[in-house]
């Protein structure tokens, strides 16, 4: 039996709005967690990344809340600002301390994404800020894991809570393509990233690197070689955090690379591409990473670069997502050089269509009274061609045959599942 919005207790108000967005099937987690909210219980909901915990919570809350009371009524706490800029804003202690928040009439407060604030070491401040908060306050906690301390919290500061729980995905979602590429030795991953970024369809892309000097150094090559292409981690401000997403969402930036601080929450529609230019330190990082494409029922794909020190974190992931992950050909010079052909092939013929091309009429004729015209466009098509080749491909590179061993393939078993074309996140 299909679960719907509407069978949750929402209004129809809410149901009518959700369903002209597009999204007519709860998740597994909002269609245990909303009921539950809306009838006024404390929650603990269990669930990884990804799963639509934010609308779990936040439904159910803009279902209740009074419009007319001008005071604050929902409280979320979130471990990072990307996080925040969806569902809050400020800095709660520093407001608080300064009295220019008050939370007399809370009746809401969310922990969303509770192990990650323990791992920032932010359940302290947590705890800080629900000591001020109303005793009959309703409150949910979200997290993906849930470590005594977490476990602890929820004992002190939430009242006779149900628990709700999705079972952890056995597998990354499956609207995600996950390749790897192996990198030659005596090459560095800047080589093979940069054929890999000419031969995708590449719309944009997350590229996620170790370290911030890691995201500033190869930033710095990308724009050297053309692309167009960002910085992003925990040394800028927020101001231009929030200016570089801002570019990225408009299609002014087509390459962001960054730290992890960019694997929970940064909300970056049609992304076409993550890259794992390094690998993370963990496997459930790399799901947080690579679930940033993929998302409400589009496609993405995922790829890693691979060294021989990588070849054991890589098994982890494999066995953490349940399959072998596709090793690909690194692209060749002639396979490079092919794609962009094709891509020029496509701006003349959208130009051929323009109003601009008569203006250069005069200058063919003249030019054709001394040289075949089959010769002119060529030279004409060469001249754009080598203004628009990034400086890489003009020195001598070969593919060789891979050095690196592929990895083992194994079988896993999988339960088939059927994906969810629409999924409130």
């Amino acid at each position: 039996m299909t679960i719907s919005f509407d069978s949750l207790g929402l209004s129809e108000e809410r149901v009518a709005q959700l369903e002209s967005l597009g999204f007519e099937t709860p998740t597994s987690i909002q269609a245990q967690a909303i009921p539950h909210i809306l009838e006024g219980r404390d929650i603990v909901g269990q669930s990884q990344t990804g799963t639509g915990k934010t609308a779990a919570y936040s439904l159910p809350i803009l279902e209740q809340i009074d419009i007319e009371n001008r005071g604050v009524q929902a409280l979320i706490l979130t471990p990072t600002r990307e996080l925040a800029q969806q569902v809050t804003p400020g800095r709660i202690i520093d407001l608080l301390d300064r009295g220019q928040l008050n939370l007399e009439q809370l009746r809401w407060a969310v922990l969303d994404e509770a192990d990650e604030m323990l791992s920032m070491g932010f359940i302290d401040d947590v705890k800080t800020i629900l000591s001020q908060t109303p005793s009959d306050r309703q409150t949910s906690c979200f997290s993906a894991t849930m470590p005594w301390a977490i476990r602890e919290l929820v004992d002190q500061f939430l009242s006779d809570p149900v628990t709700v729980t999705v079972a952890k995905q056995k597998a990354a979602p499956a609207k995600i393509d996950q390749h790897v590429y192996m990198v030659p030795r005596g090459w560095s991953k800047l080589k093979v990233l940069q054929p890999i970024l000419e031969g995708e369809n590449l719309e944009s892309a997350l590229i996620f690197v170790r370290t911030k000097q890691t995201a500033a150094e190869l930033t710095s090559k990308l724009q050297e070689g053309g692309q167009s292409a960002d910085e992003y981690h925990g040394n800028l401000s927020q101001i231009q955090r929030e200016r570089l997403v801002h570019r990225f969402r408009e299609g002014k930036i087509r390459l962001v690379v960054a730290t992890d601080i960019a694997a929970r929450g940064l909300d970056v529609q049609n992304l076409s591409h993550v890259i794992n230019f390094d690998l993370p330190d963990n496997a459930e990082t790399y799901i947080h990473r690579i679930g940033r494409t993929g998302r409400a029922g589009k496609t993405g794909k995922a790829i890693s670069l691979i060294q021989p020190m990588d070849r054991r974190m890589l098994r982890q992931i494999e066995r953490r997502v349940r399959q072998s992950l596709k090793v690909c050909k690194i692209p060749s010079r002639a396979e490079v050089e092919a794609k962009r052909l094709a891509k020029l092939q496509a701006q003349i013929q959208e130009t051929l269509t323009g109003e601009r091309m008569a203006s250069f009429l005069p200058l063919v004729n003249k030019l054709g009274d001394e040289y075949d015209a089959h010769a002119i466009a060529a030279a004409a098509l060469q001249m754009v061609y080598d203004q628009n080749c990034p400086s890489w491909m003009k020195t001598d590179w070969e593919v060789p045959g891979s050095t690196v061993p592929k990895p083992i393939k194994r079988k896993f078993n999988r339960s088939p599942g059927k994906p969810v074309v629409h999924q409130l996140r």
